[in-house]
C-alpha cells in the first residue's frame, strides 16, 4: 500500500504535509502530489516551492492536464471539448462545474495509477493507496468516500479534529509559513475579500479581467463575479471603506451568547 499526500498548498494541505514530516501524522507519505491549474497566484507556487526546498522530507510530485487560464481564453476544456469548465455565474444561477475534475482530480489519479506501476486501463487491487487529503472540521460535508475500490481516502486534519483556525494556530507555534488561500486566480468562488487580494497584484488582476470579458464574447452572459456584473465594475470595497463602524474589528471572542 502506497500513501499518498494530496497536497494544494493551501493553509489545511500544507498544515496535514508538514503535521506528517514532524511525525504528529503517521505514517509519513510516500510522496505529495500537487495539480497545477497553470493559474494559481505566485503566492502559491512561492509557497510550494518553499515547501519543496527540503522542508518536506519526501518527494513532492507535481502533475497538470493543461493551463486553465489558456484554455478559458481559447474556448476549450482540458478534454478538448468546446464548453466552459468553470461554474461561472449565469442569469439563472452558476454553470456546471467541471474544473476540479479535470484539472485537480483526473491529474492525480493519472499519477497515482503511473506511481503504482499500471497502466490507466489495468486492475489495481483494493486498497492499493491511501490518498490524504486536507479537509478540516469546519468543512466535513466536503469529506466523501472514494468511487473507486483501489483507493482509500483519509482525512487526517479531521482525524485530529482540527478546524482552519486549529491550522492556522498550528502554523503559527512552529513558526512556519502561513500560504494563502489556494484557489485559482479566476475562480468564481472567490468572495470580496478573495477578490481584493487578487486586486492587490496587478498582474494577476489584469488575467482575471482578460478572462471575465472573454465570457461575455459572441453574446454571452457570464460572469467571474456573483453580481452579475463584469469584474472591473464590482464595488469590493468594505463596510469600513465606505465609513460604517466595524465593532468587532474582523475578531470573535466567541462571547455573544454569554
Amino acid at each position: 500500500m502506497m500513501h499518498i499526500l494530496s497536497l494544494g498548498a493551501g493553509v489545511q494541505s500544507t498544515t496535514m504535509a508538514l503535521m506528517a514530516a514532524c511525525g504528529e501524522i503517521e505514517p509519513m507519505p510516500d510522496c505529495a502530489i500537487f495539480a497545477d491549474t497553470g493559474w494559481e497566484p505566485k503566492a502559491v507556487y512561492d509557497h510550494l516551492a518553499w515547501l519543496m526546498s527540503g522542508v518536506l522530507p519526501y518527494p513532492v510530485h507535481i502533475v497538470s492536464a493543461g493551463n486553465i487560464r489558456e484554455d478559458l481564453l481559447a474556448r476549450r476544456s482540458a478534454r478538448g471539448g468546446r464548453f466552459l469548465t468553470i461554474p461561472a455565474f449565469q442569469l439563472n444561477g452558476m454553470g456546471k462545474r467541471q474544473c476540479t475534475t479535470q484539472y485537480k482530480i483526473d491529474p492525480l489519479k493519472h499519477k497515482t495509477r503511473e506511481l503504482l506501476g499500471v497502466t490507466r486501463r489495468g486492475v489495481l487491487p483494493p486498497g492499493a493507496v491511501t490518498t490524504w487529503i486536507g479537509i478540516s472540521v469546519d468543512e466535513i460535508i466536503r469529506a466523501t468516500p472514494s468511487r473507486v475500490r483501489y483507493q482509500i481516502k483519509r482525512f487526517p486534519l479531521i482525524e485530529q479534529r482540527m478546524n482552519r483556525g486549529d491550522c492556522l494556530e498550528w502554523l503559527k507555534r512552529r513558526d512556519h509559513r502561513v500560504p494563502s488561500k489556494s484557489a485559482c486566480i479566476g475562480c468564481p468562488f472567490h468572495d470580496n475579500a478573495g477578490w481584493r487580494e487578487i486586486k492587490a497584484h496587478p498582474d494577476e488582476w489584469s488575467q482575471a479581467l482578460e478572462v471575465d470579458a472573454s465570457l461575455r464574447a459572441e453574446g454571452r452572459q457570464q460572469y467571474l463575479h456573483r453580481s452579475l456584473k463584469p469584474l472591473d465594475e464590482v464595488d469590493l470595497s468594505t463596510a469600513e471603506d465606505r465609513g460604517q463602524l466595524n465593532l468587532f474589528n474582523n475578531e470573535c471572542e466567541g462571547m455573544c451568547g454569554v
